[in-house]
């Protein structure tokens, strides 16, 4: 035809074409369309978190006037003060032994859940779930109410069986006691729910050829069930385990770092000395002081589940 165009052999495609097909191609690839799918979130935790963590190194390498640089001053004078390694102890204590009772609750109330006939799961489902839906500080207040010294409802329970009432949040060893069982309540169902949908996607195959191999009860959940469910277990640890050593709510509403500071933990301790003694750079240490430990342990479980990952 006379008005086609022939393009002549060796001839380049204008610069603006070959820009406009490349974008094109752009667009097309997976990883592109993700990564803009997913570009409004990573700039929302760079807003909301990876500023806050660097204006936090910052503020802890400024005096109480925030005036003056002084380095790691702050860090060496926690360092020497006894509360704080009180504060690190209970911490750890907290933390890994909330997360232990949390996952080993979570894991017996999954198995519950899943051999309950499938009409009745959803209601189970529900019901186990109250305790994480409902609003930390709100179900503190309740339990709050129930260690209450003049009107706990547990003293007056016991008390029907001679047993004399517990100073549950006056004493240091049953106030850390009550505020493990709070976290415990409250984070449960978050394991469980997790357990449940690992156990789910667990074939009943692997349960049959156990059966047929005469393995009981205990070997189809040690060599079937905890080899499936090993990733899930370790990524829910270790968000559990972050989760729990920022806690503030429910020690800061339960006992507020009381009797003389044997429950403070990171986060309350960084307010008490941060906010309420207006020295915000040494409360920024206290709180930053929580990254290695929990480096540490996310380098370790991670290590682990990527190696199993390799493995497969």
């Amino acid at each position: 035809m006379a008005d086609a165009v022939v393009r002549q052999p060796g001839v380049a495609r204008p610069a603006s074409a070959h820009k406009r097909a490349s974008l094109h191609n752009a667009l097309r690839r997976k990883s592109t369309v993700a990564f803009l799918m997913t570009l409004p979130l990573i700039l929302l935790i760079t807003l909301l978190v990876v500023y806050p963590a660097f204006y936090s190194l910052h503020l802890a390498t400024l005096n109480k006037s925030m005036q003056k640089f002084v380095g790691f001053g702050n860090f060496e004078f926690l360092f020497r003060r006894d509360t704080f390694w009180l504060v690190v102890k209970q911490s750890c204590i907290f933390a890994i032994t909330a997360v232990v009772f949390k996952a080993l609750i979570g894991f017996v109330v999954a198995h519950f859940v899943h051999n309950v006939p499938a009409k009745g799961q959803r209601k189970w489902r529900g019901m186990l779930l109250v305790p994480w839906v409902i609003p930390p500080a709100m179900s503190t207040l309740a339990w709050l109410w129930l260690f209450d010294p003049s009107y706990s409802a547990f003293n007056y329970t016991l008390a029907f069986f001679g047993i004399g009432p517990i100073p549950w949040t006056g004493d240091a060893a049953w106030a850390r006691f009550a505020v493990i069982l709070v976290n415990v309540w409250y984070g449960a169902p978050f394991f469980m729910i997790m357990y449940l949908a690992a156990l789910k996607s667990v074939p009943d195959q692997l349960y049959e050829a156990a059966a047929i191999d005469g393995a009981n009860w205990w070997q189809r959940i040690w060599y079937v069930t905890l080899p499936m469910m090993r990733n899930i277990i370790a990524i829910t640890t270790l968000f559990s385990l972050i989760v729990t050593f920022a806690n503030f709510d429910i020690v800061r509403i339960l006992t507020a770092g009381g009797p003389l500071d044997h429950t403070h933990i990171f986060a309350t301790w960084a307010f008490r000395v941060g906010i309420e003694g207006s020295d915000i750079p040494l409360g920024a240490s206290v709180s930053l002081f929580m990254v290695p430990i929990l480096a540490v342990a996310a380098i370790f479980i991670l290590r682990d589940v990527n190696k199993r990952g390799n493995e497969a």
